[in-house]
């Protein structure tokens, strides 16, 4: 088992940052990789960032490439998401994800377990 917490979201103006923490405890040898995926209010969860726990490659949905920054730092076992330029459209939970198995991390069916999620609210 792997638990999961985030951290670090709240208001923030438009064009403003915040920087997203996820920390892992319990097993987490097992993890492969590790994602961000988001839901706004009436809308399906999405995927927007994933990194692998030991090689480190990221890759990004193209509405927070170039924005948003995705990180790891194994000795805390805990993975970041920094947030730039933010949009009102950003607006929604953040949820924090880890797959043990091998796979390109880009859908949330490929992850076993989730945090709690925490709130992003961008003001326009």
């Amino acid at each position: 088992q792997v638990n999961l917490v985030e951290s670090g979201g709240g208001l923030v103006q438009a064009g403003g940052s915040l920087r997203l923490s996820c920390a892992a405890s319990g097993r987490t040898f097992s993890i492969y990789r590790m994602g961000w995926f988001r839901q706004a209010p009436g809308k399906e969860r999405e995927f927007a960032a994933t990194i692998s726990w030991t090689s480190g490659n990221t890759y990004y949905a193209e509405s927070v490439k170039g924005r948003f920054t995705i990180s790891r730092d194994s000795a805390k076992n805990t993975v970041y998401l920094q947030m730039n330029s933010l949009k009102p459209d950003d607006t929604a939970a953040y949820y924090c994800a880890a797959a043990k198995d091998y796979g390109l991390g880009l859908h949330d069916m490929e992850y076993d377990y989730w945090g709690q999620g925490t709130q992003v609210t961008v003001s326009s």
